[in-house]
């Protein structure tokens, strides 16, 4: 981690400009060039990283052109982007939020060696908030469970199932909790498979397979507008690649096909 410093406008490297939980993407994508290229002079950034060899510099501003999510990044074939990406996200919202201390109310400071802002008066530490989350594809036979949120109504998207981690939880009791509070089955054989930061806004997706145990799909329609378990070539509208669900149902289809072909 390196300190804020003012541009001089010869820095060169990746800019990721983020405010108000967007980034700048100009023609789709994250300008690479010198800080005077893009009129950064003057302007106080600092490096968050590498991307492709070169720094990649954070800078907390609002562009009047090309502010946007992060999410067309996802299909990027270097998913270093996208993580880079989310890291210049979180921590622009982290700065915006925390200028000032919960405890004193005292003006916050940058730490020079960690991600962290500090404050003078009470010497409290603040770090950027990552929430766990768990993200599960459960599998019955050669079917898997599949559901449309509600958040998802508009443009019919059906996925996996998933929800945040609560104090006091590990994560395989926050995977069994969520199944059956969204839709009323249980589950067994539950098993870890990877992760995935997650910056819409904050999150860090542990993802999991599991195998139906019992109980029928009777969905928390808070959560849910629908839910049913599809075979495996008969798939409604899924998430995009790059996302953690898609891979979680692509390794589940795999285990429906073996199904078929070799039993349980």
């Amino acid at each position: 981690m390196q300190q804020q410093i003012i541009l001089t406008g010869n820095e060169q490297g990746h800019w990721f400009v983020s405010q108000n939980g967007r980034l700048w993407l100009p023609k789709g994508d994250v300008p690479c060039g010198l800080a005077h290229d893009f009129g950064f002079t003057g302007n106080t950034a600092q490096i968050i990283g590498e991307f492709q060899g070169q720094s990649a510099w954070l800078i907390c501003k609002e562009m009047k052109h090309g502010m946007g999510t992060i999410r067309p990044l996802l299909g990027s074939t270097d998913q270093t982007l996208f993580l880079m990406a989310g890291r210049a996200v979180q921590l622009a919202e982290f700065y915006r939020s925390h200028k000032y201390c919960g405890y004193c109310g005292h003006e916050m400071h940058h730490s020079a060696t960690e991600w962290c802002y500090l404050c003078a008066s009470c010497h409290q530490r603040y770090y950027p908030q990552i929430s766990p989350s768990i993200i599960v594809a459960i599998r019955r036979n050669n079917q898997i469970l599949l559901a449309k949120h509600t958040r998802h109504r508009a443009d019919n998207l059906y996925t996996v199932l998933a929800g945040f981690v609560e104090v006091g939880e590990t994560m395989e009791q926050a995977v069994t909790r969520e199944v059956f509070e969204e839709s009323k089955i249980k589950i067994k054989n539950i098993r870890y498979v990877t992760s995935q930061p997650w910056p819409f806004p904050n999150s860090m997706m542990m993802a999991y397979l599991a195998d139906y145990d019992n109980g029928d799909i009777d969905i928390d329609p808070n959560e849910l507008v629908e839910a049913n378990w599809y075979h495996y070539n008969e798939l409604p509208k899924i998430p995009e690649y790059g996302t953690v669900a898609r891979r979680l149902i692509e390794d589940t289809v795999i285990l429906c096909r073996q199904y078929d072909e070799y039993g349980e």
